[in-house]
């Protein structure tokens, strides 16, 4: 018998209007957006509909806005009779994913990723982090491509999405030079990514101390 997986995106996938249409053909969709404006004390559904997309780009705004419309999502699909055995969620998608199984609380959720959001902007002011995904580089280049950009900077690999994509984060400076290096090294691609903080290295050491203090 087949069985049902649900995967909840993290950062990176944003943009200004998401939602928007769920919000205004479901109801389940609008209680969810409401919910999140009661939680937060702000119109959150206004800054996912409309944007702008420098303000939805802000860490502390992309987690939890990114988390509501998952959670819309979700509402609509299990009102249509539509429920996962499984749920997982990429990064930020981690929190969906505990909302999906009921280990967490949606009000609860949103306040925690809005609070994680910006002790990891706290961490790295926004423009002095990046990150960047980089695709079809050999394997054996990354370690050397990686070690020649850094020049006293951090730079390190952030995810391993897969053998064809490494996503690498850091100062926006080291960065730059690995995304160069890369291609010059056989990448087919390095893409920046729209995201306001260099997550998943080691400059969110600080962030990850605050959010386990609280």
């Amino acid at each position: 018998m087949s069985k049902i997986a649900f995967l909840f995106p993290g950062q990176g996938s944003q943009f200004a209007g998401m939602g928007l249409s769920l919000a205004e053909k479901y109801s389940e969709a609008r209680a969810v957006f409401e919910e999140a404006g009661q939680a937060l004390g702000f119109s959150l559904s206004k800054l996912c509909f409309e944007g702008p997309e420098e303000d939805l780009r802000l860490t502390a705004n992309t987690q939890p806005a990114l988390l509501a419309v998952s959670v819309a999502a979700l509402a609509v699909l299990k009102e249509k009779g539509l429920k996962p055995d499984y749920v997982a969620g990429h990064s930020l998608g981690e929190y969906s994913a505990l909302v999906a199984a009921g280990s967490l609380r949606f009000a609860d959720a949103v306040r925690l990723v809005r609070k994680r959001g910006r002790y990891m902007q706290d961490a790295v002011p926004a423009g002095v982090g990046a990150m960047a995904a980089i695709l079809k580089l050999p394997e054996d280049r990354l370690e050397a491509v990686l070690g020649d950009a850094a020049q006293g900077e951090v730079v390190a690999a952030a995810n391993l999405n897969s053998p064809d994509q490494i996503v690498i984060a850091g100062h926006a400076g080291a960065v730059e030079r690995a995304m160069e290096l890369a291609k010059t090294a056989g990448a087919r691609r390095a893409v920046a990514l729209p995201v306001s903080a260099p997550f998943h290295c080691p400059l969110m050491i600080p962030a990850q101390r605050r959010l386990k203090a609280d």
